[in-house]
């Protein structure tokens, strides 16, 4: 709560206001000389006066007209949109742009003006600005470590009962704050003096928590409105969305109704970089993507069941379990399942089944995070069972790169904002590994222990120098990252494109290949299946001899199998009747040795 003070004052009290203007010379009062007064002045000629060596100087005015200056001020925006095109619609303005590039006469443009520039670029370069003035002198150079991080800080639960830091979200200006959402994902575990609690963190002090924020159920997600760093968004446990004000306090603003909220929990939610900045989506296992619009909290705007089937059935509807939006690309959105496979899908088709638009298999476990790569996002990262793959777009069949299988479960991992090339994974054993394929493919360029519990949740800062990780008893490590792999490199991007089409051809060629040796498969089947109606022949009389033959022969088995079953009866009557009568004569022998 804000407190303002008002002060009142008549406006009588106020005195008469003050104009201050500029504006020329005017001549108030002119004093004319009077004869009179010089008879009481004497004159004395000649007139002596001792004076030093001194430089000669007479006193004179001139009138120059004064210079008059004044400060202003102006706002450049982006300008030069037609009329029908909305600055603030990137859809529009991306259209527009196409449509310029492709006319003819851009190219020749273009080429004119870079000669122009090239000539400005010239003029600016005239002189060495990077000329060293002490050469002389003996410079230490800093040896740059290449890869190493180091903990910061290390923020704890403080609750008694420890719960999972299951998502992190870092504030989005100057990234001072980091706000961890706790919630326990053990399935029936029981929830007796658990704290519903979330927290944000000031990463300078470790201590005590900034704020306290305070869902109706545990939170599973939380992230920052890009827009309004004021306002948080989160996902609970129980399906519901919750949005908060830091400056209204540590209770929801307000919430989704439970009807219309999700069934299960909540595992990823994303803002959308709308014009109001209100508008975001989330996902859960229960199978569905819902839209809101934390303006009208009570029911959500969209829906999109994920069936794979393209029949809207929300009974086999693929449990959603990560999320991925790139604001380049407003009309897409991908989503991770529980089964393993990456939904790629269209938000504004026309129909429900056609937003579904393909899946790319290759995880043999839920994919916990999907990430595009921010500088190529035709390539994602998905991590799930015991590895992390790199995929392409245009190839629906198998990932272009993959690392090769760990000892222990990967459970999260994320791009590096600044390098293209650069990727973290975290593992259930606690261990952050930091990826440079670049440098090396089979093995990560650094792993690090954070701590001896497992890694589930991992985010990076904007600028890529500083990492936090959240751990299965609630603790959220800080950690400083070298500049080795927080600092573009040179010709970095144009290698990893390279790279990055290199592997996609190859995936091509070979997919391919294997799309020709199936269809050679096919048709050598096809053609010994053909074979075998020719030896049989074709008509309905070889059928009929066939299932004559069948039964003769199934009958001839029946037959044999009951004469059988005859002869082995006989066999053991004989062998019954021959034990009676050894049993009768040796009775009679007893009887007669008896007399």
């Amino acid at each position: 709560m804000e407190i303002v003070y008002v002060y009142n004052k008549k406006r009588s009290e106020f005195g008469r206001q003050c104009n201050f203007s500029d504006r020329p010379a005017e001549l108030y009062s002119d004093i004319h000389p009077e004869p009179s007064l010089a008879a009481n002045f004497i004159e004395k000629d000649p007139c002596d006066i001792a004076i030093q060596c001194s430089q000669e100087m007479s006193e004179h005015e001139v009138n120059t007209k004064s210079f008059e200056s004044e400060s202003c001020g102006m706002n450049h925006v982006e300008g030069g949109w037609p009329k029908d095109v909305n600055p603030q619609e990137v859809e529009q303005t991306i259209r527009f742009r196409k449509k310029v590039e492709k006319d003819e006469h851009f190219i020749n443009t273009i080429l004119q003006l870079g000669s122009i520039m090239e000539h400005c670029i010239k003029q600016n370069n005239a002189f060495d600005i990077y000329q060293e003035y002490y050469e002389g002198e003996e410079m230490i150079e800093e040896v740059q470590e290449w890869s190493s991080a180091k903990t910061i800080n290390v923020f704890r639960d403080p609750n008694e009962v420890k719960r999972t830091a299951t998502c992190l979200s870092w504030h989005p200006d100057g990234s001072r704050k980091l706000a961890v959402a706790y919630s326990c994902l053990e399935f029936q575990k029981p929830m007796k003096d658990m704290s519903f609690d979330s927290y944000i963190w000031d990463i300078e002090n470790p201590n005590k928590p900034e704020m306290t924020l305070k869902p109706v159920s545990p939170l599973v997600c939380l992230e920052y409105n890009p827009k309004d760093s004021h306002i948080l968004v989160g996902g609970s446990y129980n399906g519901q969305i919750a949005y908060w004000d830091t400056r209204k306090g540590s209770q929801p603003v307000e919430m989704s109704r439970i009807e219309h909220s999700h069934r299960d929990p909540v595992y990823r939610i994303i803002w959308l970089l709308s014009k109001t900045g209100t508008d975001t989506f989330s996902a859960s296992t229960d199978g569905q993507v819902l839209w809101w619009d934390i303006r009208k909290m009570s029911e959500p705007t969209e829906r999109l069941v994920l069936d794979p089937n393209k029949e809207g059935n929300l009974d086999n509807a693929l449990g959603a379990i990560s999320l991925e939006f790139e604001s380049t690309m407003p009309t897409k959105f991908m989503v991770g399942t529980e089964q393993g496979l990456v939904v790629s899908c269209n938000r504004k088709a026309k129909t429900p089944a056609e937003k579904i638009v393909c899946t790319y298999s290759g995880h043999h476990g839920p994919i916990y995070a999907l990430q595009r790569n921010p500088f190529f996002p035709k390539n994602f990262l998905t991590v799930g069972d015991w590895t992390a793959r790199i995929w392409s777009e245009d190839i629906k069949e198998s990932s272009i790169m993959s690392t090769k299988y760990q000892m222990f479960y990967l459970t999260d991992a994320c791009w590096s904002p600044v390098r293209p090339s650069v990727f973290f994974t975290i593992k259930m054993d606690g261990t952050l590994d930091m990826w440079d394929f670049l440098f090396k493919q089979n093995d990560p360029t650094l792993s690090l222990k954070v701590c001896d519990e497992a890694l589930y949740s991992l985010r990076v800062q904007d600028n890529g120098r500083f990492l936090a990780c959240g751990s299965q008893q609630g603790t959220a490590t800080l950690l400083e990252i070298s500049p080795g792999l927080s600092t573009l490199q040179r010709n970095e991007k144009s290698l990893v494109a390279a790279m990055f089409e290199r592997e996609t051809k190859r995936e091509k060629i070979l997919e391919a290949r294997h799309r020709e040796m199936r269809l050679k498969e096919r048709s050598r089947s096809e053609q010994s299946k053909d074979d075998d109606n020719i030896k049989e022949g074709n008509g309905e009389e070889n059928l009929e001899d066939l299932i004559a033959r069948v039964e003769a022969e199934f009958f001839e088995m029946v037959d044999f199998e009951l004469k059988k079953r005859e002869e082995e009866e006989e066999r053991q009557r004989e062998k019954e009747v021959c034990e009676e009568k050894e049993i009768t004569n040796g009775s009679a022998e007893q009887h007669g040795a008896s007399y």
